[in-house]
């Protein structure tokens, strides 16, 4: 999907919301878009590791872990896993690990940062969730688009 993110704000301003959360690109596309699913969770990744291991059909998976930066909420194992199921990308309100794999994947990642620091597998969380960070709300079956400028989010598809 070829789109920048200012020229959709340029010509849908009216629908689209921007998310102010300054995110560090981690994963080998730089560009991607999909429709919203969403895991928020604090820093236990039981849930994006289930979430990402089923068919993702172009989507984009929204994890709200509280901006924690203590433990890594993905690293390469499950990032292999959401290519291998046709996610779009992952957007992290947290941390990430193994960043020079993450580089290698066809999978858009977005995080605040990174931590080698592997996260608690306890399954508590909840998905299918709207989650809040960056002046946006991420609601599930909402498009996000995402480029090297920033993340807007939309209703519907726009392109």
């Amino acid at each position: 999907m070829d789109f920048a993110t200012a020229d959709l704000v340029d010509e849908f301003e009216s629908e689209l919301t921007g998310c102010s959360t300054q995110f560090r690109s981690y994963g080998g596309r730089s560009r991607f878009a999909g429709p919203i699913e969403t895991v928020r969770c604090l820093e236990d990744n039981a849930l994006v590791k289930r979430v990402l291991a089923t068919p993702g059909e172009g989507r984009v998976l929204v994890v709200d872990g509280a901006g924690s930066l203590r433990r890594a909420l993905m690293g390469d194992v499950i990032a292999a896993s959401a290519v291998a199921q046709g996610w779009a990308g992952v957007v992290i309100n947290g941390a990430v690990r193994d960043v020079r794999a993450l580089a290698g994947l066809d999978l858009g990642v977005k995080a605040l940062g990174s931590n080698p620091c592997k996260s608690r597998k306890e399954g508590k969380g909840e998905t299918g969730v709207t989650v809040s960070f960056g002046d946006a709300a991420f609601h599930p079956g909402a498009w996000l688009y995402s480029d090297e400028d920033g993340i807007v989010l939309a209703s519907r598809a726009l392109l």
